[in-house]
């Protein structure tokens, strides 16, 4: 039989989601879900391609389509998300994939295709060296895993626990987007909104869990992460004004290491960063050592690679006001702003 392209439909998603979960190139960011996601929060149309070889998924790329006045038109392989791009068994399947995807491209008038790769392709397309990722094999041992903390962030660590915080993992739906709603104010960027949360427990169950910090029975920070096969992703994390002096950062990533482990989890996942930002420096004083992402771009009415991220100083100015925003007026206009910034 021949090799045969599709755009998937609501009643295939357990089809792509097995190979997803037979592939070890796939992430938890390629799952069919979140095509549910990008148009149930935040309204964007995706294009989830796939080819069938004797009736058999072998390859996909998950596409958003994000149209913004404010900050461009892009096809995105994935956004929202810090990987994506194409998973393919054969080269064969990955250049039909790849064509295909520069033909929607084409079609939508965008400004360009962007692919989040975690490994290099061989196309020549322009490449953004902005970010790293960084994850690590954790052990079964906490005693082991604390140990090969550095001691400078092992100390904040053991400062937390004197601190008296404790921890409860599960589902706190507005008690973590309270949080870090908050934190990301003070960052100066906008908030999703609340409904995103909502939707991707909804979609992901309990393989989307939120580990909330808290002293004296006071929320003082907490994060949302997923959880992929024998891995966690720490993914939106937040503390509030009260969690200073109290060490919470540092302990809640401790914690979420810790109960990660006892799951039978061996990778833990910190995630995307810019290089020489706070977070870069932060996840590298854990002892985690930077992998670079390799995202590329095919440009179609763009001449050079959009560069929609807080490094570009035209939005400095933006930043900066933002922080200063009241936390419900940064709420209530953030949603709006955050949906185009994928």
């Amino acid at each position: 039989m021949l090799l045969t392209l599709h755009y998937l439909q609501k009643d295939e998603f357990d089809h792509w989601d097995n190979f997803v979960m037979s592939s070890d190139k796939a992430t938890f960011f390629h799952r069919a879900g979140w095509k549910t996601v990008l148009e149930s929060a935040f309204g964007h149309k995706a294009y989830y391609i796939y080819v069938k070889f004797n009736n058999r998924v072998v390859g996909i790329l998950p596409l958003g389509h994000i149209k913004s006045l404010i900050f461009g038109n892009s096809l995105v392989s994935t956004p929202f998300c810090v990987y994506g791009g194409i998973i393919a068994e054969t080269a064969e399947v990955e250049a039909m994939l790849r064509n295909e995807a520069c033909e929607l491209a084409k079609r939508l008038n965008v400004n360009g295709l962007e692919l989040r790769n975690l490994s290099k392709s061989d196309t020549g397309w322009p490449t953004k060296d902005l970010y790293v990722t960084f994850r690590k094999v954790i052990d079964t041992d906490h005693d082991v895993n604390m140990k090969s903390i550095p001691n400078k962030q092992r100390a904040v660590v053991r400062k937390g626990i004197k601190a008296g915080l404790t921890s409860d993992e599960g589902w706190h739906g507005e008690d973590i987007y309270k949080v870090y709603a908050e934190s990301v104010r003070d960052l100066g960027t906008p908030v999703f909104p609340a409904k995103y949360f909502r939707i991707l427990r909804q979609v992901f169950g309990d393989d989307c869990r939120s580990l909330m910090i808290r002293h004296e029975g006071k929320d003082v920070s907490g994060v949302l992460s997923f959880y992929f096969k024998d891995q966690v992703l720490p993914y939106y994390a937040g503390s509030t004004a009260a969690s200073r002096g109290l060490y919470a950062h540092g302990f809640m990533y401790w914690e979420l290491m810790r109960n990660a482990c006892d799951q039978g989890v061996r990778v833990f996942d910190y995630g995307r960063s810019k290089v020489d930002t706070g977070s870069y420096s932060f996840k590298k004083n854990w002892g985690f050592t930077p992998e670079p992402l390799h995202y590329e771009y095919y440009l179609v009415k763009s001449e050079t690679i959009p560069e929609v991220n807080p490094a570009n100083p035209k939005y400095q100015v933006f930043i900066k006001a933002w922080k200063k925003l009241p936390l419900p007026m940064a709420n209530t206009f953030g949603p709006w702003l955050a949906r185009s910034l994928g």
